[in-house]
């Protein structure tokens, strides 16, 4: 494709600028945690002072949803946040009748707003080093095991016991070399208020996605409330109706997923010959099964929607992200890059001496997880079973009747950090579940070869139809009774069960016990004792210019308005109203650049030249999506919610000549909330009447 072509032909051109980036920060670059902004450099290069007050308010401001950001927009409690991002409420609180994500949703009234089931969002209230505590638990001659054990007994300590309405995490930074609790204030009591139409939000479609120029109005809005009312939020990001202009200086704050920028050559090698390709190949296969389902019918599709937006686009991210590594000048400036730290570090012989082992023992570690991965992939994780939900509800089963501990701490600690879903709202559906379950075999058959001894363990002589029919036919775990009464009767109980899900969970469980452990004893313990001193490393070399990998938690980054250059071509920083209407034109109006019915109708109303999305060279990758974009006076001026293509190798080092964070407008965002909505009493929420336009 021509933006792969460019994308590789611009990385080719950059890649040199790379083996320097963490000299000095001369690019508006980096990950920076709330207690580490770099204000120096700040004033420095935009003759800006960051106060900790400023800092404090946008911090306080700032709400994490799972896997993504929103911001505090009114003093009632009113939450900022993308259309994407509030997509699967949109989806759960739809019924057949009433298509909230095809026809949006606007609450006329706060008590027309719709509490969304089991939805928390989280600010953060403070931030404090525990690195002291952290490292004292690791004592001399310690194995990496034993360390990582003593690390996470001390991280659950510090962490405590859950408390209603707060949630305490301890985050890792500069790949250990420090340790943070973050403490958060939960809101439980989460309602819905706005949602744009999807292809309004997506408009575009995967087509568009992750490209510029772009015209979507990917928006919607969430209020967070308390004791039934909502709730009282005195930090709160005032909308800017005057927007951004080209070259002023923004901030955006949110919570970025977890990057490699500080990975070691040969990690980076593993990720690109073993770990993206396993990942896209995976969520291939799901993004199959989603759409054969989707297939079968409108009500399918409906249902679907959401899931296969989410698959469709990590998709694209994997791969622009492989694409990145698969580039040899890139490599090879990533190469140079390691050379300069490790003979910088070389010249402090003390400092050698204590860190100077990490990237030899991380390359081995490395190999073992080649040797190990089809058997974590498959059995330890299930890769060919996991996307069957009544495999998952038979393994937990299992788990928590063979370790029950062990399963609750799992559970805990996948809950503290985000990382284990709630449990799908919708029953099992076995017609599904054989689509999923054949699918999911499929893959395995095909990525692991017929005639491996795990593919012939899980298959015996059947097709993966064949199988797949097997287990959903005869499975009883839809009925809450029998999952009730397993779960109530224990290991007994599990042990003398013939539920062919029970039965295949039950056979694969010791082994999968089995590889987790040598993977987590000789690749996950490995690399966490060696990649502290990495970061440690990094800063003997460079010191309080290195920024941390982003991790899913709060950061900051700050960037101007900026127009780039592809190919020659001139991309301007922002598009407007037209633009939206020309494209939709240039595409027959057919999907997915159909206009919604409101947007055709309000055309008279608009004005053409108001800006509709912006670029800017903010530092931002998934997770940032829903964050504000904010000026010197901490107003909104924008809405995160898409990088260009150009940004995707972002998770690995950022170039600031193309590298652009995509936002909506806040002056698109007004006129669209009074002129299309018809919602001026949201609109006045978030500006008041003087952002109004006559």
């Amino acid at each position: 494709m021509m933006k792969t072509r460019r994308l590789l032909t611009r990385l080719a051109v950059v890649a040199m600028a790379v083996a320097t980036a963490a000299v000095a920060l001369h690019a508006d670059e980096g990950f920076w945690p709330y207690n580490a902004i770099p204000k120096a450099a700040i004033k420095a290069k935009y003759k800006f002072d960051v106060t900790d007050a400023w800092l404090k308010h946008l911090q306080l401001a700032t709400v994490r949803f799972g896997g993504g950001t929103g911001s505090i927009v009114s003093p009632d409690g009113l939450v900022l946040t993308n259309h994407h991002i509030g997509l699967s409420s949109l989806q759960r609180l739809s019924t057949p009748g009433n298509d909230l994500v095809k026809n949006g949703f606007l609450a006329a009234t706060r008590a027309d707003e719709l509490k969304v089931p089991g939805m928390k969002l989280m600010v953060l209230q403070a931030i404090e080093d525990v690195t002291p505590r952290v490292m004292a638990a690791v004592t001399p001659g310690m194995t990496p095991q034993e360390a990582s054990a003593a690390r996470q007994k001390i991280i659950d300590a510090i962490q405590g016991e859950p408390q209603a309405g707060v949630q305490k995490q301890v985050v890792s930074l500069y790949a250990g070399a420090l340790y943070d609790l973050y403490t958060y204030k939960v809101y439980d009591d989460v309602r819905l208020v706005f949602g744009v139409e999807y292809n309004v939000g997506f408009f575009g479609g995967d087509p568009d996605n992750f490209t510029y120029p772009r015209y979507c109005m990917d928006v919607s809005m969430f209020r967070l409330y308390e004791n039934g009312q909502p709730a009282r939020t005195p930090d709160y990001l005032r909308f800017s109706p005057n927007g951004s202009k080209e070259g002023e200086l923004v901030f955006t704050s949110g919570h970025p997923g977890a990057t490699q920028r500080l990975n070691t050559v040969a990690h980076l090698e593993y990720r690109r010959d073993m770990a993206l390709p396993f990942a896209i190949a995976s969520n291939e296969m799901r993004e199959r099964a989603i759409q054969k389902w989707a297939a079968l019918g409108a009500e399918n599709a409906r249902q679907t929607r959401q899931e296969l937006f989410g698959v469709q686009n990590s998709l694209k991210s994997q791969r622009g992200q492989l694409k990145a590594l698969q580039d040899k000048a890139l490599m090879a400036a990533k190469e140079s890059a390691e050379r300069r730290l490790r003979a910088e570090l070389a010249k402090n012989p003390a400092k050698e001496q204590e860190l100077g082992d990490a990237w030899g023992v991380i390359a081995k570690s490395v190999e073992r997880a080649r040797q190990l991965d089809a058997g974590r992939n498959f059995i330890g994780n299930a890769a060919g079973l996991a996307n069957s939900r009544l495999f998952t509800e038979a393994r937990q089963i299992v788990r928590a009747a063979y370790d029950p501990a062990g399963e609750r701490e799992r559970a805990a600690r996948e809950a503290r950090s985000g990382g284990r879903r709630q449990a799908d709202q919708q029953p099992i559906d076995p017609a599904r579940e054989k689509i999923n379950l054949t699918e999911s075999l499929t893959f395995m058959q095909q990525y692991l070869g017929p005639s491996h001894p795990i593919v012939t363990r899980i298959l015996g002589d059947k097709t993966p139809a064949a199988r797949a029919a097997e287990l959903v036919d005869a499975c009883r775990l839809t009925d809450p009774e029998i999952v009730r009464l397993l779960k109530a009767g224990g290991r007994a109980t599990v042990d003398a069960s013939t539920d062919p899900m029970i039965v295949l969970a039950r056979s694969i469980e010791p082994d999968a016990e089995k590889i987790t452990k040598q993977y987590e004893d000789e690749v996950t313990a490995v690399q966490a004792a060696a990649y502290p001193k990495i970061g440690q490393a990094v800063f003997a070399v460079d010191g309080a210019q290195a920024y941390p990998d982003a991790t899913g938690t709060l950061r900051l980054s700050y960037g101007t308005v900026k127009r780039y250059t592809v190919d020659g071509q001139v991309i301007p920083a922002y598009t407007d109203v037209a633009g939206l209407y020309e494209r939709s034109a240039q595409h027959g109006n057919q999907p997915p650049y159909e206009l919604a019915p409101r947007w055709v109708e309000a055309r008279p109303r608009l004005d053409p030249k108001t800006p509709f999305d912006f670029v800017s060279t903010n530092d931002i990758v998934g997770g940032n999506s829903g964050s504000p974009v904010v000026n010197r006076k901490g107003e909104v001026v924008g809405l995160i919610f898409d990088g260009n293509i150009e940004s995707l190798p972002g998770y690995v080092y950022y170039d600031a000549g193309v590298n652009r964070a995509v936002s909506v407008d806040s002056r698109l965002i007004l006129e669209a909330l009074r002129k299309v909505y018809k919602a001026d009493a949201l609109a006045d929420e978030i500006a008041g009447p003087v952002g109004r336009k006559k």
